[in-house]
């Protein structure tokens, strides 16, 4: 649900349903979860997550199984923002506060912000791809949705700058972030957070059904 390659840090109490992982970062990197090491030393366990908690430096096939999953997220990353010929390209001048948006493939060259309700309408195997050259701003209390049996797994924000996600804000979808990521409180995803550097939580719950 949440991978990192420079750490994930929580401040209590965030829920996360499914497993989150750091590498190449070790132990360290996974802040603010109190977490436990299992016997096997492979995982860890937290009362926040779950799920399992996995770092670098645990034992036996972790740390390749780690690597392997930072080299697919950063593939991932790149598969996205390689897309070519978008439907639609600088929509809004960036703002899509308050707009219904078709599966199809956007393309922005700087920061995306939300300062309205945004809605998701397509079925259920449509495909949402967002090329975000800047930043990803989301302002507090506001959500993305989803409408027409959209779904989360089908949605990607392919992000080269920073994602902030303001107090109570609601996101669905996969971000693909090649900086940091950021949900301020009680900010909600259901969906999945890949970061090629830090993930920062504040009492957040991120699920992916």
């Amino acid at each position: 649900v949440i991978l990192s390659k420079s750490g994930i840090s929580t401040v209590p109490i965030s829920t996360i349903n499914g497993n989150i992982g750091v590498s190449p970062i070790a132990r360290g990197g996974l802040t603010g979860w109190s977490e436990t090491l299992d016997v096997s030393k492979t995982f860890s366990t937290s009362s926040q997550v779950n799920g399992k908690l996995f770092a670098a430096d645990y034992d036996v096939l972790t740390p390749s199984i780690l690597t392997k999953a930072v080299l697919d997220m950063q593939a991932a990353y790149l598969n996205a923002a390689g897309r070519i010929n978008p439907d639609f390209i600088e929509l809004g001048a960036g703002d899509i506060s308050g707009m219904t948006l078709a599966p199809a493939l956007y393309k922005w060259s700087g920061v995306v912000t939300i300062n309205n309700t945004v809605t998701l309408y397509g079925g259920s195997n449509d495909v949402w791809i967002f090329q975000i050259a800047g930043g990803l701003t989301q302002s507090s209390a506001t959500r993305v949705i989803l409408s027409g049996g959209a779904q989360y797994k089908n949605i990607f924000w392919q992000v080269a700058g920073v994602v902030s996600l303001g107090t109570t804000a609601h996101l669905e979808g996969i971000i693909l972030c090649a900086t940091g990521i950021t949900l301020n409180t009680g900010a909600t995803i259901t969906g999945k957070l890949y970061a090629q550097t830090a993930v920062t939580l504040i009492m957040n719950t991120i699920t992916a059904p």
